[in-house]
């Protein structure tokens, strides 16, 4: 990061007293107090205001969509260019860690002699953890990789994030005490009845890795993928001199297309059944996408896939966004008689996710309407002494929602053990 740029963005922040920006953030980190701190020189106290909301300001910091988030509540961006909210946080992030001033985090004894199991180490794990640590419970993280990150690890590809930033983040985590059993896998290696015999708490923040499916025939063909395994396995076919179609407008699609599009294909296509306004992903990951050759198709849909035993042809039809009482945006509607076809390789299927079911099967939790865990206000789980949060809640899913659902659970731990 260039230190100079850093710091003319510290200038340009209005420091408002209304804190819109803290509105758009789903940790509601305190922004104008920890830029002016900042900007007086004073990083420690800067990254002391921030961890009262988050320890994954470093991988924020670069990863969130902050256009649509902080960065678009900004009263700077009225007129002009908001103020580089990411590009600070993760300045401050960067230099506390490189300062170990992470290693001088006071704990409390609030939960001394509380034990609590967090399963997965995304951000709602690692966030959960967190919180809980510094509130002084004895906190053990079971993973089923040999690797904590969860999604960050294992999802979210090289070119958005140095892999090394999340290595120190989880290393300043872990300098809180917090024990980790590798290679655990929930209802595998370990079953839920198991934990609740040997934890006063236990939080779930397992994700959701399996791609949604949009139902229509040829699906199951052979070309077809999820956009989410692709990414977490990071095992791909061929692409070289291939026409491959991803469906979908989020991170994940914007991950897909341009991984594939290193890859030397003939054509990437990126499918969206609405406008480009309504894409939920960052908008410098679409630009990005653009300018590395990925031609966008905006309000188009998928409605068949075509081929004998492998995906040869993909029908599609042009969508109209239509205002529908009692819905927030504009709903897409397909234009009757606007069916056309195009010539494909592979498909990917990158429109949401959801949970595993046969594990949701062993849990024996309450699920909601959309087949996610049910959870209340505090995110308690039908059994009292199990909480989740993240994916597998079917929260909104970007890593900064997920940590703020860690964060909140840890409270409700925090109230409900003290």
């Amino acid at each position: 990061m260039c230190e100079e740029k850093i710091k003319k963005d510290m200038e340009y922040c209005l420091n408002c007293k209304t804190k819109p920006c803290q509105k758009g953030c789903p940790l509601s980190n305190d922004i104008p107090t920890f830029i002016k701190l900042a900007k007086d020189g004073k990083i420690e106290e800067a990254y002391k205001s921030l961890i009262n909301t988050t320890m994954l300001g470093s991988i924020c910091g670069r990863i969130c969509p902050h256009t649509k988030q902080c960065q678009g509540h900004c009263v700077r961006g009225i007129k002009g260019e908001p103020v580089n909210i990411g590009k600070i946080e993760a300045y401050v992030f960067d230099q506390a860690i490189k300062n170990e001033y992470d290693k001088k985090i006071k704990k409390s004894e609030i939960l001394k002699g509380k034990k609590i199991a967090i399963i997965g180490s995304g951000p709602a794990g690692l966030s959960c953890s967190t919180f809980l640590a510094i509130q002084g419970a004895d906190v053990t993280i079971y993973e089923k990789n040999s690797k904590l990150g969860g999604i960050l690890t294992h999802g979210i590809p090289d070119f958005r994030i140095d892999k090394k930033v999340i290595e120190s983040t989880i290393s300043s985590i872990l300098n809180l005490g917090i024990k980790v059993e590798y290679q655990q896998e929930l209802g595998k290696d370990i079953t839920i009845e198991e934990l609740k015999k040997s934890y006063d708490a236990i939080f779930l923040g397992l994700g959701a890795n399996i791609s949604t499916e949009m139902n229509i025939e040829g699906e199951n063909l052979s070309g077809v993928y999820g956009g989410n395994a692709l990414l977490e396995k990071n095992e791909h076919p061929n692409y070289e001199g291939k026409k491959v179609a991803i469906v979908g407008g989020g991170n994940v699609a914007m991950d897909c297309a341009r991984i594939i599009q290193r890859q030397n294909p003939s054509k990437v296509y990126v499918i969206y059944r609405r406008s480009e306004k309504q894409m939920p992903a960052e908008t410098k990951e679409i630009e990005a996408a653009k300018k590395e050759g990925v031609e966008f198709l905006f309000q188009n849909n998928i409605v068949k896939i075509l081929g004998k035993d492998k995906v040869k042809q993909i029908e599609c039809i042009k969508t109209e966004l239509i205002k529908i009482d009692g819905e927030e945006r504009e709903v897409p509607v397909n234009i009757e008689n606007s069916n056309y076809m195009m010539d494909v390789d592979y498909v990917v299927m990158a429109i949401g996710s959801k949970p595993q079911k046969d594990l949701l099967s062993k849990l024996n939790l309450e699920l909601n309407k959309y087949g996610y865990i049910k959870v209340n206000e505090t995110y308690q789980t039908s059994d009292k002494k199990i909480y989740a949060g993240g994916d597998l809640i079917g929260q909104k899913a970007t890593v900064a929602w997920a940590a703020m659902a860690g964060r909140e659970a840890a409270k409700s731990i925090v109230d409900d053990l003290k």
